[in-house]
């Protein structure tokens, strides 16, 4: 599954109504760190295409949802389920942590 741009505007829709788990990559354009882990979420969303979905939302461009998440520092990574967040990493993350985040969220 590709990954989704996310924006204020559909948070609510591809986010809190989905029926499967969704990671939300909180980045900015000028976050080094952010674009240190982005072809790592790329990634997880190949590997974990059909479990859940992966969309990345630019704080820049979308303040509401990250403010609304009390989103203060990036990349910050939330897994959401049922419209609620399960977990939340805060920096740069390993594939393997994302990964054991994204499997825990699932096993719930």
């Amino acid at each position: 599954m590709a990954v989704i741009t996310l924006s204020d505007d559909i948070f609510e829709q591809e986010v809190l109504k989905s029926d499967v788990p969704v990671l939300v990559d909180f980045w900015a354009i000028w976050c080094t760190p952010c674009q240190m882990i982005s072809p790592l979420v790329d990634a997880l969303a190949e590997e974990f295409d059909g479990k859940i979905k992966v969309g990345k939302l630019n704080v820049d461009e979308s303040s509401n949802m990250s403010s609304k998440y009390g989103v203060m520092s990036i990349p910050t990574i939330m897994i959401f389920k049922n419209g609620e967040p399960q977990r939340t990493l805060i920096g740069a993350q390993s594939k393997e942590t994302i990964k054991a985040a994204i499997e825990e969220t699932l096993e719930k």
